[in-house]
């Protein structure tokens, strides 16, 4: 089942020594001649794992994904990054982290240089030139510093703090980037479809560097990694569609009850609760008679999309399951934590059902949104099939909200939504997290062959019912408009901006 939008599949600072110090504000500014770096500046530089490296380029795939075997690398003290904004009318901005001692020093990146948050864009300068050195393909890669990162000193901390990624969703909210002292992290960030290069078989040299502005911003030394690369034709398989993307499932999640809950249900009323926020609808597009793979038919024109329900916090959002032998159905039950971790409370909330259906295959928790198409009045006009869900962490949304859990364990659907024989499931959405749909199934998205052209909204509703207890239900709500255009059987769509975010 697809869980991301649909530009979501992926495949897989010598912070210049004498430049900085620490300003009187706790930020770092330009010093005098002879001023000295704060204690725990981050050294970062570029190094090639290997000289030479092999990819494959897949049968039907755009080109070759770059995965050029290039680190950057982090002493000193842990490169931190905080990436923010404070709404979706304002841009996305970023600032650097320094931890010297017992103070915290920060440093505001340069205006506009962060466009998102799925990392530092045109951090890495590429070209490519083949056996006779004549140049066939120049290339830009952006940088996540999160990104499959290891440590490289025996010294280095055994785990990192920092998340497993960054997010690629439009309508995240804040990230935090980090490399930890003695670790590197890959420059690539796997396979994205923007960073397919065509080349064919064959043999190349690669040269990598950073580039300047980032040089000059992190302080780090002018170098070229060179690295033969071979190109290698493979037409077995499927290629790498259908990936997942997920984090590291270094969980520190609630583990699911062995039991079905004893004592009597109650709802602390002083026990802090998860905050269920919708985001607006994006990836949205016409499917020409197609719903969901479904056998296409003439003159039918569906409206597609995604939509994200995420937790705003300050505690999780977790739901078990529990199975009376031979029973459908599994007893849903909320469960709730104090300040420390500890389970004070639960209640039921509904039921849980097995989904058969191809591409589903288990266990839904229903009623936890609800998607709607509304006339330019806000009227309902169409309703989703869609309101039983496996509860996933996705996406990360914001993980600079209070009790942010940065290394989710449940992902992806394999890891949370049990089997067809399972007798109990737990399904957790995580504090910073949210949960993406994409309405590309039969009965899912909105069936628009006889609306007339004009103004819609797409309507997404977090705990449509009120089942789940939270901290608040005022940003349940969101809406994003969209206009319908063309004839029967071949309409179009257009999506205005929401607020600075232009994602269709």
């Amino acid at each position: 089942m697809t869980r991301h939008h649909p530009n979501a599949l992926r495949r897989s600072a010598i912070i210049a020594a004498a430049a900085l110090t620490v300003g009187a504000a706790g930020t770092l500014a330009a010093p005098g001649a002879g001023a000295a770096t704060p204690a725990g500046t981050p050294k970062l530089d570029l190094i090639a794992a290997s000289p030479t490296v092999t990819v494959d380029r897949w049968e039907g795939e755009p080109g070759v994904y770059l995965d050029l075997g290039t680190y950057v690398t982090v002493d000193g003290g842990p490169l931190e990054l905080r990436v923010t904004r404070k709404s979706y009318n304002d841009p996305v901005v970023a600032e650097q982290v320094i931890r010297s001692g017992s103070r915290t020093v920060t440093k505001a990146l340069p205006k506009g240089l962060v466009k998102d948050f799925s990392g530092l864009p045109g951090f890495l300068d590429v070209s490519i030139s083949d056996q006779s050195g004549a140049m066939v393909a120049k290339a830009t890669q952006s940088f996540c510093p999160n990104n499959r990162a290891g440590r490289i000193q025996p010294d280095a901390p055994a785990t990192s703090k920092y998340p497993g990624g960054c997010s690629d969703n439009p309508f995240a909210l804040g990230g935090v980037w980090g490399v930890e002292k003695g670790w590197a992290a890959a420059t690539s960030q796997g396979f994205r479809e923007d960073d397919a290069v065509d080349l064919p078989a064959g043999v190349y040299t690669a040269k990598v560097s950073v580039a300047k502005k980032y040089r000059d911003l992190f302080g780090m030394p002018d170098k070229t990694q060179t690295i033969k690369v071979t190109v290698r034709q493979d037409s077995g398989g499927q290629g790498l569609a259908g990936v997942k993307r997920g984090q590291k499932n270094t969980s520190k999640s609630p583990k699911p009850a062995a039991e079905r809950p004893v004592g009597k249900a109650a709802v602390p009323a002083d026990a802090p609760k998860p905050d269920l926020r919708s985001l607006p609808a994006y990836g949205i597009a016409i499917t020409k008679g197609d719903e969901g793979g479904e056998s296409a038919v003439p003159g039918k024109d569906y409206l597609a999309f995604s939509a994200t329900v995420w937790n705003g916090g300050p505690s999780p959002l977790v739901v078990d399951g529990f199975r009376k032998p031979g029973a459908e159905k599994m007893d849903a039950y909320q469960y709730f934590y104090d300040a420390k971790g500890e389970q004070v409370g639960y209640t039921p909330t509904g039921t849980m059902e097995w989904d058969p259906r191809d591409g589903h295959q288990h266990w839904h928790f229903s009623d936890f949104a609800s998607y709607r198409l509304l006339g330019a009045d806000k009227k309902e006009i169409v309703r989703s099939g869609k309101e039983a869900f496996c509860l996933a962490n996705t996406d990360a949304i914001d993980y600079t909200v209070k009790n942010a859990n940065w290394h989710p364990g449940n992902t992806d659907l394999a890891t949370a939504c049990g089997e067809e024989t399972s007798v109990s499931v737990r399904e957790v959405l995580d504090v910073g997290n949210g949960d993406t749909y994409s309405q590309y199934r039969p009965g899912q998205s909105f069936d628009v062959s006889d609306l007339p052209n004009g103004t819609y909204y797409i309507q997404v509703i977090a705990n449509p019912d009120n089942r789940l207890k939270e901290q608040s239900t005022a940003n349940n709500v969101t809406y994003r408009k969209v206009v319908l255009g063309g004839t029967p059987g071949d309409r179009t769509v257009t999506v205005p901006k929401y607020g600075l975010v232009d994602a269709p």
